[in-house]
């Protein structure tokens, strides 16, 4: 049930061997994924490439998901290399990381729709070019969330909206999507040793303190998080749309720290 045999994918977000697109990637190959993966830039050309080629994959495009003519370019040669996929993993968000310190009523108009535009708008327009891709067995489209987008966290500020934002548009392409037999969801981890992570103010605090404190005196690890996509992406999933999964050792229950931490 939880094979991802002969299933293709889409992975836009890698950026390095901490981030959370790659935990998902290297799950999904193990399970048995076919895998093409995006960059955005040169720089970061040259750092997926060798990961790519780790997990058997020669199928890189460059992308920019702020720009139209790129995004249809990437999903034109998809469809060339494909006739048809299983999967995307949108592992995508932006905010200017000086905006990431500070108050959140100081975020500029330019920061907060350009984080908008990345880390949510993107989405639906990945979705929109993927979906035609997914004709024959529906598919799953797999973004990627914070607990910040409800409730407050230190210096997460626009990216809070964003995730916000994003979590809406997860299930609202869930319902137009659905009867196409194609599930979207959303993975919701604690906080994690990412390059984007590490660009939050108070980041090496925010870590300690949840893993201090949540239920299972952990956080989540890119096998875990990488276990719950392919999870989605497999036929055990085939019911599950529209969700945010929390992946944060039981953090979000919580009211308050645990009492040896008051």
């Amino acid at each position: 049930m939880l094979s991802l045999s002969g299933k293709r994918g889409l992975i836009m977000g890698v950026a390095n061997e901490r981030s959370i697109a790659w935990g998902i990637a290297k799950a999904m190959h193990e399970a048995g994924a076919e895998l093409a993966f995006t960059y955005q830039g040169e720089a970061f050309g040259k750092r997926v490439a060798p990961l790519a080629e780790r997990l058997g994959s020669d199928f890189l495009v460059d992308v920019d998901v702020t720009d139209d003519e790129s995004l249809d370019n990437a999903f034109e040669k998809l469809g060339q290399r494909w006739d048809s996929i299983d999967f995307v993993v949108h592992a995508i968000a932006y905010s200017d990381k000086n905006e990431l310190t500070g108050r959140f009523l100081d975020t500029s108009r330019d920061n907060f729709k350009n984080s908008l535009d990345i880390s949510c708008y993107s989405l639906i327009e990945v979705a929109r070019r993927a979906h035609p891709l997914m004709k024959d067995n529906g598919g799953t489209i797999l973004t990627l969330t914070y607990q910040g987008s409800n409730r407050v966290t230190p210096f997460y500020n626009v990216m809070g909206v964003a995730k916000a934002a994003l979590e809406s548009a997860t299930r609202y392409l869930a319902n137009d999507l659905g009867p196409e037999g194609i599930r979207v969801n959303a993975i919701s981890p604690g906080p994690m040793k990412t390059l984007a992570g590490a660009a939050i103010g108070g980041a090496r605090k925010t870590f300690r303190q949840t893993e201090a404190n949540s239920p299972m005196r952990a956080n989540a690890t890119l096998e875990a998080v990488g276990g719950t996509a392919v999870y989605l992406a497999s036929d055990a999933g085939a019911c599950t749309s529209g969700e945010i999964i929390r992946v944060d050792g039981g953090y979000h229950v919580l009211g308050m720290p645990q009492p040896e931490n008051l």
